[in-house]
């Protein structure tokens, strides 16, 4: 028998993307003053060699989260019919969902985010809250409330480097909460909505 090879994200090779998101979020880090130049430049040099997704995690691990000036946050009632915010749409620091009786549906396929964490708070309800999220984001639920209708991940697992974190906090009530990427169906319809 041959042994199953080593899939953990951070085994995983890394794409040039991949290696500029963390030059970036380096750059912004030190034009904060989080780090100095010559911190940087030994990071940055570090971010371009590297090969996989292990080797870029350790460059920002201690630049810890954007702190942003939150305002009021996007709230979402479900009540008797279901409510999305789907397409393109600028993503808050703190969003609140509560599912109601038709349900909550937040898509961030298409978004531009620039956050490191979204907070999120949950109340299910009746019909609970899906988060479409694209490939790479992660989600910590250690402060979701499972309720009876419980939490499913249904995404690939695994943050990557320099990716939005779902800070998930709440109660999934009976409806339940499903964090997934996009279905088959959503990315054709999203690709025929592409300009051409």
């Amino acid at each position: 028998m041959t042994a199953e090879p080593d899939r953990s994200p951070g085994r995983m090779r890394a794409s040039d993307a991949d290696r500029e998101a963390v030059v970036e979020q380096l750059r912004e880090a030190a034009a904060e003053g989080r780090i100095d130049l010559d911190e940087l430049n030994e990071r940055v040099g570090a971010a371009l060699t590297a090969k996989t997704y292990g080797e870029l995690a350790p460059l920002t691990d201690d630049l810890g989260p954007v702190t942003v000036d939150s305002g009021e946050p996007l709230t979402l009632r479900g009540g008797m019919h279901s409510v999305s915010r789907t397409g393109r749409w600028k993503v808050p620091p703190r969003i609140v969902a509560y599912g109601g009786m038709g349900g909550v549906l937040l898509d961030f396929t298409q978004t531009e985010c620039r956050l490191r964490e979204i907070e999120v708070e949950v109340d299910a309800q009746m019909a609970g809250v899906v988060f479409v999220v694209p490939e790479g984001w992660g989600a910590d639920t250690d402060a979701l409330d499972p309720g009876m209708g419980g939490f499913k991940d249904k995404t690939s697992g695994g943050r990557l480097p320099g990716t939005p974190l779902l800070r998930l906090s709440g109660t999934c009530g009976m409806g339940g909460v499903v964090i997934r990427h996009s279905s088959g169906r959503e990315r054709r319809k999203q690709r025929k909505e592409l300009p051409r």
